[in-house]
């Protein structure tokens, strides 16, 4: 895979730390912020998936109403603290 370079400008503390790090781990500042962000993409994937499907189902026009949705919390939030008590 090839590669491309970016730049980020970011608080001169975080540089600091991130030079501290990798110094530690004997790897590149390069390293460590692409790392950084490899973990950030993973992390957050579902969250970017789930919204694009909700986009899309809106879209289509599937929708919850509101108050309906509302009374099926209510359902759950009773039936945890029937089986809490």
């Amino acid at each position: 895979m090839g590669t491309e370079a970016f730049t980020v400008r970011t608080e001169s503390d975080i540089v600091h730390q991130l030079d501290h790090i990798a110094e530690s781990l004997d790897r590149s500042r390069n390293y460590l912020v692409n790392q950084a962000i490899k973990e950030y993409l993973q992390s957050h994937a579902w969250q970017f998936e789930k919204i694009t499907k909700g986009i899309a189902a809106a879209d289509r026009g599937e929708l919850i109403d509101h108050d309906d949705m509302m009374r099926e919390l209510e359902e759950l939030i009773e039936e945890k603290a029937k089986t809490k008590a």
